[in-house]
């Protein structure tokens, strides 16, 4: 079951977005910017992209097991616990996403990011050949369902 975020479920939304977010960057952040993502810094993230007009869903399936944010056509936040993933769930969640969109659903993704971009273009994404450099040897890519 997919559910909207809200004040009421905010904190659950938090804590899979600090625990999936520090797990997909451990490897190329520094320490401290890994500490940083704790629950109540993603609630208060996840609080602000609210509050300026992002949906955020919430995947439950018994217990939450993930969340992913639209904002117009752009998807966002996608995220599945470590343990939960390669189960369907992030299949269900962009599926979700896709059909809130307003208009040609895109993302970014990060460059080394191998999992999610396998799940992406299977779902039909493309790249467009947009970029933003994250650091000197990091890009992430802009890709759009065609």
């Amino acid at each position: 079951m997919i559910v909207d975020v809200d004040m009421n479920n905010l904190a659950a939304a938090a804590n899979i977005h600090s625990v999936s977010w520090i797990e997909s960057h451990r490897a190329f952040c520094s320490p401290d910017f890994i500490d940083m993502h704790t629950p109540q810094h993603q609630r208060q993230y996840l609080h602000r992209k609210m509050a300026n007009g992002s949906r955020v869903y919430m995947l439950i399936d018994g217990t939450p097991v993930g969340i992913v944010s639209v904002t117009g056509s752009l998807i966002e936040d996608l995220y599945v616990l470590p343990e939960k993933q390669n189960m369907g769930y992030g299949t269900a969640l962009l599926q979700y996403a896709i059909g809130q969109c307003a208009g040609k659903p895109t993302l970014w993704i990060l460059e080394n990011n191998i999992g999610a971009a396998r799940l992406y273009r299977r779902m039909g994404f493309r790249e467009t050949g947009k970029t933003n450099a994250i650091t000197d040897e990091l890009n992430e890519v802009e890709l759009i369902l065609e």
